[in-house]
């Protein structure tokens, strides 16, 4: 068990797939959670399945990924009522798929808004009070694709790749002050986007969803998908004091899948 009491979680996208196993798994852990995800009525719904078993408090703050200046007018607000965060948790839902030579500008600029500033801007508005209780844990999900670049997710490669050295680099500079940050790398997960990518990948090759599945399961040596809960689980993990000696890593729980090391 990891103990997490006290601490208290800002955690984006976090209305399904891994952003929600993510709070759901801290919030077990005693931490008390800030949902952040742009459709209220999912919020209301995740907030009310949240556990309390230590008796905190959660709530959460609407805004879209998509609107930068919006984000950070929000996160200020909520700032400025005092609250104060130990740990964030950035994650947002991935562009879609295709071949990069077929991407437009703009999808990288759209893509790259959504992920490395956002993220970016989030991360600025958290430092001041991760310093001040010389406890920080920033984690970053984004994908296996850092390490092996995914064939037909073009611009995906391409941002994921800029966070991780933005990751990287911060690591740097926040290390002095008990800060940590660190990326979850998923491989192959049962989410809405794994759904989203066989059935396009189904479209373009003539094959069955089924057929696609079982193309990518043959790749990873577990012989599955993975579940939110185990991506979850690694968040938890570097969220945690236990972590405090690891970052500017980048953490693969994909299976197995990756041939590199």
């Amino acid at each position: 068990m990891l103990d997490l009491i006290g601490k208290k979680a800002l955690v984006c996208g976090s209305t399904q797939g891994i952003g929600r196993a993510s709070a759901m798994q801290m919030a077990k852990q005693g931490a008390s959670i800030t949902l952040v995800a742009r459709n209220e009525d999912a919020l209301k719904q995740t907030l009310q399945e949240l556990p309390k078993n230590a008796n905190q408090k959660h709530d959460y703050i609407v805004a879209d990924f998509d609107k930068p200046e919006d984000l950070k007018k929000s996160v200020e607000k909520y700032l400025a009522g005092g609250n104060e965060f130990h740990i964030l948790v950035n994650n947002t839902g991935g562009p879609a798929g295709g071949p990069i030579t077929e991407a437009k500008p703009e999808e990288f600029l759209n893509t790259f808004q959504r992920h490395l500033v956002c993220n970016h801007i989030l991360t600025q508005l958290l430092i001041p009070g991760m310093k001040k209780s010389n406890y920080g844990r920033i984690i970053n999900i984004i994908s296996t694709s850092v390490k092996e670049p995914i064939k037909g997710l073009g611009v995906s490669n391409t941002i994921r790749a800029a966070v991780a050295n933005w990751s990287k680099t911060m690591s740097f500079e926040l290390a002095p002050f008990g800060i940590t940050v660190n990326n979850v790398l998923p491989g192959a997960t049962e989410t809405a986007r794994i759904a989203t990518i066989s059935e396009n990948t189904a479209k373009k090759t003539g094959k069955t969803v089924e057929q696609v599945k079982a193309d990518m399961l043959s790749k990873i040596p577990a012989g599955r998908f993975a579940q939110p809960e185990e991506i979850a689980y690694a968040v938890t993990f570097l969220a945690s004091p236990e972590a405090a000696y690891i970052t500017g890593t980048n953490m693969p729980v994909d299976g197995g899948r990756m041939g590199c090391l």
